[in-house]
């Protein structure tokens, strides 16, 4: 990460290194549901772990624990931490940091709804749904907004730490926990491997890509806040 004028933020190149890499994979995995070459993994990847009556294995407090993982990435919770996010960040008077994470975001759910209708997959209907879903299947808008959410959220809020060490954890964090939130939609059967491994990967792409295509317009706005602020702005 390069230091900025408060606090830390990811080097520009190695942020669209990261997205573009990616991004690469959303490509590829769309060729592949588009192609048919996915069907194979898709449902072998469904299927895995699964009983004779196709439901999960595990005991009734590992499928409540899985629910609520994947609540992380639901709508209404991850919106609210985001909400959260924002405020925190004014409140330590990060004004780009928090205008680049709400960038970050609102982009991030047009790009995901875009990919939505442009694949128009449905979703996978071999095992029973054990929780409840709805819309297009590719790319899981759970794994992407997840993605987007708390990956975005990690790098706003390493610029408060001069330590290396702190930053990378926060971002390793925060990519941990969103594969966690894209897992438990295959476990919960509502979407394919390929769904979230997109949604994923189109997610923290956006993530990275975002922190250096957007730091601009960020500071633009940060720059307005400050002049709204000061007493000499007649």
């Amino acid at each position: 990460m390069a230091q900025s004028s408060h606090g830390f933020r990811i080097d520009r190149r190695k942020a669209l290194l990261c997205g573009a890499l990616c991004w690469l994979g959303v490509v590829l995995c769309t060729l592949a549901v588009h192609g048919g070459q996915a069907e194979m993994l898709d449902r072998a990847g469904l299927l895995f772990w699964r009983d004779d009556t196709l439901a999960p294995r595990g005991s009734t407090k590992l499928l409540e624990m899985v629910r609520d993982v994947t609540a992380l990435g639901g709508v209404l919770l991850r919106n609210l931490l985001a909400i959260a996010a924002v405020v925190g960040l004014l409140f330590l008077k990060l004004r780009r940091e928090a205008a680049l994470f709400t960038l970050t975001v609102i982009s991030g759910w047009l790009v995901s709804g875009a990919l939505k209708a442009l694949v128009g997959r449905e979703r996978p209907e071999i095992v029973p749904h054990l929780t409840e879903a709805g819309g297009h299947s590719f790319p899981s808008g759970h794994s992407f907004g997840a993605a987007v959410v708390y990956i975005a959220m990690a790098l706003a809020f390493a610029a408060l730490s001069p330590r290396i060490s702190v930053r990378w954890t926060l971002i390793g964090a925060a990519m941990a926990l969103s594969l966690a939130i894209a897992w438990s939609r295959v476990w919960l059967g509502v979407h394919w491997p390929s769904d979230v491994i997109a949604g994923w990967l189109g997610g923290a792409g956006w993530a990275f890509l975002a922190s250096a295509l957007l730091h601009r317009p960020a500071k633009a706005i940060e720059e307005e806040l400050s002049e709204a602020d000061s007493p000499d702005r007649a």
